[in-house]
């Protein structure tokens, strides 16, 4: 069934990771309803709204990583390309940067 994606370990943890918000987020919502609120995005968002933009950010991060890690890897004279665990961490922080401060 999954046998068309290169599933690996960096991959696997993203997508749990992106599961667990969601399920998070929900029981959140339910427990305790969002409002708009006004921060560093140009429109006022809920938190739910935070959360797609922030997944959707992360998700630009990890492409535009993994499709520039072999000229990152020239530019810097490395060896072998850098490892993705990097945009993983950087793409976490930016979601949780618009998921706080948004």
């Amino acid at each position: 069934m999954f046998d068309w994606m290169a599933w690996t370990l960096p991959v696997a943890v993203f997508f749990t990771c992106i599961v667990f918000m969601l399920i998070g987020m929900t029981v959140w919502e339910i427990k305790s309803p969002t409002t708009l609120r006004k921060g560093f995005l140009p429109i006022a968002t809920t938190r739910g709204d935070r959360l797609f933009i922030g997944l959707l950010t992360a998700a630009y991060v990890n492409l535009i990583f993994v499709g520039m890690s072999g000229r990152i890897a020239q530019w810097l004279t490395l060896e072998s390309e850098p490892s993705v665990w990097i945009s993983f961490v950087l793409s976490m922080a930016l979601l949780a940067l618009i998921l706080r401060k948004g």
